[in-house]
């Protein structure tokens, strides 16, 4: 019989598997990398573009578009299309992040050659309806007015223009921006951005040779779009260092978003800078959730991460707190910073953070759908499967001592850009 007062025995992940996709192209040229697994007759099929000729003056033209690109084209309605996909019961969901915007169909293998013709329409024909336009500039204004009421909103907000200036990462978007939306501009930027030169593909589920016959038959023909496009790309210099305040009078709680420029994956420390930033505030063991949340009751949750992004990294904290702590919790983070800085931390806890780490990596492998997303990040850092050895080597094996080390490289409060939103 099983003893429930004895706690189980811990052991350390030792080996975590990756599933490789297979490399393949359309007849187009299009890229495909297909994650064949599982036994389920289920399949996700994913169109990945690279975010376009960025133009400050048109934050939206991006977000716009992936918003509103399944909201109908020159044979469907928007609820043609809805109603279609939910007949087969499929599911269409749309995706715009700073670096590319993607569009995925799940869909049982059964009915793909069904689904697909309508994802080709959607691809090759949406027309920006102005009515639905105008409804999803309604809805994002009013959306807009809501979330600038919250603190953290703000913070987040004023952060990262703060960080990345007027570029895709960091635009100071208002409600403005969404009134100036054309229907012309995103029909441009349809043509331009979505198109075979632009387009990778990532399937993952049951995907055998039938089924990429039928992809190949859908899209590795001509497509409608070809006006010309420049891929996105910045460079960062710097950033203003000091504080942002933004006062509220009658705030409960205060906002505080701090942090700076950094590495991304591409960059050998990024890896040993994860463990350092998972013992700082990236889990809910963290020194940080321990110190402000446990031991001061500041607050009821406080994070740190470090954010890799196709042409830049940054690292922040950020965290609710009393109004009335708020410069209390300032200086607590600060003295965390500082001890990780001048004290090695006891294999104790560097043990257990290694344990949660490791733990973290192979449980979000769960699917054939996370072993696709897993390739997708090292895909677009230009990195291979090493990146994933290295890693979990790193985990394993970085020091105390290193660990102190790389906190003095990359934790220099006196370069970081700190917003507060409410009061201090």
């Amino acid at each position: 019989m099983l003893n429930r007062t004895l706690i189980p025995e811990s052991r350390q992940v030792n080996d975590i598997n990756f599933i490789a996709p297979q490399k393949q192209e359309l007849a187009n040229g299009i890229k495909v990398f297909t994650v064949n697994a599982g036994k389920q007759e289920l399949v996700r099929i994913e169109f990945v573009f690279e975010n376009v000729n960025w133009d400050e003056s048109k934050p939206l033209q991006a977000i716009a578009v992936n918003h509103l690109i399944n909201n109908g084209t020159d044979k469907l309605t928007a609820r043609e299309i809805a109603d279609k996909v939910d007949y087969y019961g499929a599911f269409l969901q749309t995706d715009y992040g700073a670096d590319q915007s993607s569009i995925k169909i799940y869909t049982l293998n059964k009915h793909l050659g069904s689904v697909l013709p309508i994802l080709w329409s959607v691809l090759n024909e949406s027309i920006f309806p102005q009515q639905e336009l105008d409804i999803f500039k309604q809805n994002q204004q009013q959306s807009l007015k809501v979330s600038l009421q919250k603190n953290d909103f703000i913070a987040r907000k004023n952060f990262a223009h703060a960080i990345f200036g007027t570029s895709t990462y960091g635009s100071d978007i208002d409600v403005e921006d969404y009134q100036a939306i054309e229907r012309s501009d995103l029909v441009a930027y349809f043509s331009a951005a979505y198109k075979p030169e632009n387009c990778t593909i990532f399937v993952a589920g049951k995907f055998e040779a039938a089924e990429f016959d039928l992809l190949n038959a859908n899209f590795g023909k001509d497509w409608n779009n070809e006006a010309a496009s420049t891929i996105n790309q910045f460079s960062f210099e710097g950033a203003p260092k000091g504080e942002i305040f933004i006062e509220r009078a009658d705030a409960i709680q205060s906002a505080i978003r701090m942090g700076t420029l950094s590495i991304n994956r591409s960059h050998p420390d990024f890896a040993g800078f994860q463990v350092m930033n998972c013992l700082l505030g990236g889990y809910f063991g963290s020194r940080l959730m321990a110190n402000i949340r446990e031991d001061k009751g500041y607050t009821y949750g406080i994070g740190s991460a470090i954010v890799s992004l196709k042409d830049a990294g940054y690292f922040f904290i950020a965290t609710e707190v009393g109004a009335d702590v708020c410069t209390s919790a300032l200086n607590e983070i600060e003295k965390e910073i500082d001890l990780l800085k001048s004290e090695v931390v006891s294999e104790q806890e560097l043990s257990l953070v290694r344990s949660y780490m490791l733990g973290s990596m192979l449980g979000s492998l769960e699917n054939a759908f996370s072993h696709a997303d897993k390739f997708k990040n090292i895909y677009y850092s230009g990195l291979d499967y090493d990146y994933y050895d290295n890693y979990i080597h790193t985990v394993k094996s970085i020091t105390a001592v290193e660990l102190k080390a790389l906190a003095n490289k990359y934790l220099n409060t006196a370069d970081f850009t700190k917003v507060v939103v409410g009061k201090k």
